[in-house]
């Protein structure tokens, strides 16, 4: 098993971590982003949620990381899902640009104009209309299905809420995570989903109702064992980092997720180990990176006052003079 990092493993600030963890995972990622993404125009446009939401704060973490891994994990779970991630994704080939593109999706329709918002879900309905096909249970699946849509928006942002409040200093709770629930729901809806959970209760609700279709299939279990696996070809201490980001990721799995895959529950010695850890790492991405580019650029723009309306063209021989 690859170590966890220590304090000379991943120096708390300066160029060290930028160029040995930061900058080979950042250029893996910008590698294959999807197309219109962008977060300086136009000037004044706050997009879907603006500065002021609970999800730019909870996305604008590092913690992210963490969550969109358990996310990836939990989603295995459901069949008809994971049949269409097994046929369809390219994840193993590009796990990188995979999860790049996850990244692409998630940081754009976050911190985007509302048109480059709408635009890259336009683009990723016209992927799902291609993903389609037969599980392994002999039942057809469509990515367009709303129940789908649902199951992977729900799995994802609990997710990411589970990670913010875990590794975050001064995270969001109690009403602010219902409202983060709230004001999420708007991009699934948009992408097709129906019925979705606007509150951590209803959140729960959705979580029981569904267990009883949930299964760890053979896809499941060997994609999941996939994720866990070290990375190969990288430098000791990105390898370090993934390792780190998989237990923590790994710990946040509901109970009944961690057991339905056969995956141990984590021990007060891994808690003690996993945790400062991820802390840490998280932390030095903090310090050493500042806050996400996306994040600042959108800043910037929402701070821009937005162009004035075009004026109409006066009428032919009309004249101002007294």
């Amino acid at each position: 098993m690859v170590s966890l990092p220590t304090l000379g493993d991943l120096p708390l600030i300066g160029r060290p971590l930028r160029d040995r963890l930061m900058a080979p995972v950042a250029a893996s990622f910008a590698a294959d982003r999807l197309p219109f993404e962008q977060y300086t125009d136009p000037p004044g446009d706050p997009g879907l949620f603006g500065p002021g939401s609970v999800t730019w704060r909870v996305h604008g973490d590092p913690s992210m990381m963490i969550g969109g891994l358990s996310a990836l994990m939990l989603q295995t779970l459901h069949p008809l899902a994971m049949a269409g991630v097994a046929e369809h994704s390219t994840y193993r080939d590009d796990p990188l640009g995979r999860l790049g593109r996850t990244a692409s999706f998630v940081a754009g329709t976050t911190f985007g104009s509302t048109e480059t918002a709408e635009r890259l879900i336009r683009h990723v309905r016209a992927v799902h209309r291609r993903v389609r096909g037969v599980a392994p249970d002999g039942r057809p699946y469509s990515a367009e299905d709303p129940e789908l849509l649902t199951w992977v928006h729900v799995t994802e942002v609990s997710s990411f809420l589970a990670a913010h409040q875990a590794f975050t200093p001064l995270p969001v709770r109690g009403e602010l995570a219902d409202r983060y629930y709230h004001e999420v729901a708007a991009v699934a809806e948009r992408l097709g989903a129906e019925d979705v959970p606007r509150t951590r209760a209803a959140v729960r609700a959705y979580f029981r109702r569904v267990r009883p279709e949930l299964h760890a299939g053979e896809q499941a279990l060997d994609t999941v064992a996939f994720l866990r696996r070290p990375l190969q070809g990288v430098s000791p201490a990105v390898a370090a980092a993934h390792q780190v980001v998989v237990r923590a990721a790994v710990a946040l799995l509901p109970r009944w997720a961690r057991e339905m895959l056969g995956l141990p529950h984590p021990s007060l010695v891994d808690l003690a180990t996993v945790v400062p850890a991820a802390h840490l790492l998280l932390g030095a991405l903090r310090v050493a990176g500042g806050p996400p580019q996306p994040l600042v650029e959108a800043r910037r723009r929402c701070a821009a006052e937005p162009p004035p309306p075009d004026r109409a063209p006066e009428p032919a021989g009309s004249s101002t003079a007294g």
